[in-house]
């Protein structure tokens, strides 16, 4: 008995330190941000954009982390083609910043994707999208 337990003690430090010294771990993901924008203020969008931008450049490139900001309610405004935000939009999106268009909010307020900067993307709900990119592990913002 008493042999017994020695062998089990001897196998099971030997597989602790076998099995930790040749653990492989996988590399870290991409990391990945949502932010959310349902102020209908320029100065709110001003800040969403400057996150995004601050956080590209903090991982180093556009190539290195995946941002995406989804609008709806009254926030939606600021991504109309006619919006004070419109050259900001078009540059984010140029960059690599993914924004989302809520098609819940468009409808509502009786706008077309034709009203929209053209180099926008869109979701049918935009609290969904928010849901479900957190469910997918992605961080989440609102500033």
């Amino acid at each position: 008995m008493i042999i017994n337990k020695y062998i089990q003690s001897v196998v099971l430090a030997f597989s602790a330190t076998f099995l930790t010294g040749c653990a492989v771990t996988a590399a870290p993901a991409k990391p990945r941000v949502v932010l959310q924008v349902s102020d209908g203020d320029a100065a709110k969008w001003n800040l969403a954009l400057n996150n995004a931008k601050n956080v590209q450049q903090e991982y180093g490139g556009a190539d290195k982390v995946s941002i995406e900001i989804v609008a709806y309610g009254p926030g939606i405004g600021m991504l109309k083609s006619d919006a004070t935000t419109n050259n900001r939009i078009t540059e984010a999106t140029k960059s690599g910043i993914q924004v989302v268009a809520c098609e819940n909010t468009m409808t509502t307020q009786k706008l077309t994707k034709a009203d929209m900067n053209a180099s926008i993307s869109y979701a049918r709900s935009g609290v969904v999208q928010l849901m479900k990119r957190q469910d997918e592990g992605w961080a989440y913002v609102r500033p």
